[in-house]
This record gives structure tokens, C-alpha cells and sequence, in this order.
């Protein structure tokens, strides 16, 4: 199990389009990808999840990875919350 945990510096935090991007990237890999936001805990290859988290600017979220491909998915979903978010 790999884990990464972010502060979001993003004004509006993770809104809709960053959530659909978040959670196609997700669903890229076969690993279980969990994100652990101040409210709750959610799945990430679901958009509407993510979005339900409520993740607001200067909000700090955990990514967990866990299976097949974990190293991979998370390279590329750092690299995309250091780029996006």
C-alpha cells in the first residue's frame, strides 16, 4: 500500500471538472484508490463521490493505493494533484 497526502491550493478546491478529471485518471488503474478528506472518506474512480467529499482550498486529503499497478497510479495522481490542484 502507497499513500500520499496534499494540501489543495486550488481557489475553488476540487470542483466538478477536476473531480471528473480526478476520477477518470482513477479509473485508469486496477488498484483500490481511496481519498480521505476532512469529511469523509471516498472511492476515486467516483465522481460523484469525490465531489461529495466537499474538499475546499488549504483542505490537506490522503490518496491511498492499494493492488495491481499502485506505483504507477500513484505517480501519475501526485503528478496531477501537484499540476491541478
Amino acid at each position: 500500500m502507497k499513500s500520499f497526502e496534499y494540501t489543495i491550493k486550488d481557489e475553488l478546491g476540487i470542483h466538478a471538472r477536476p473531480a471528473g478529471l480526478l476520477a477518470k485518471l482513477a479509473m485508469k488503474y486496477p488498484c483500490k484508490i481511496t481519498m480521505k478528506a476532512p469529511k469523509k472518506e471516498v472511492d476515486a474512480k467516483r465522481v460523484m463521490a469525490v465531489m461529495s467529499a466537499g474538499v475546499k482550498n488549504s483542505d490537506s486529503v490522503t490518496l491511498e493505493f492499494d493492488g495491481e499497478n499502485e506505483s504507477e497510479a500513484y505517480d501519475e495522481m501526485l503528478a496531477f494533484f501537484t499540476e491541478n490542484l
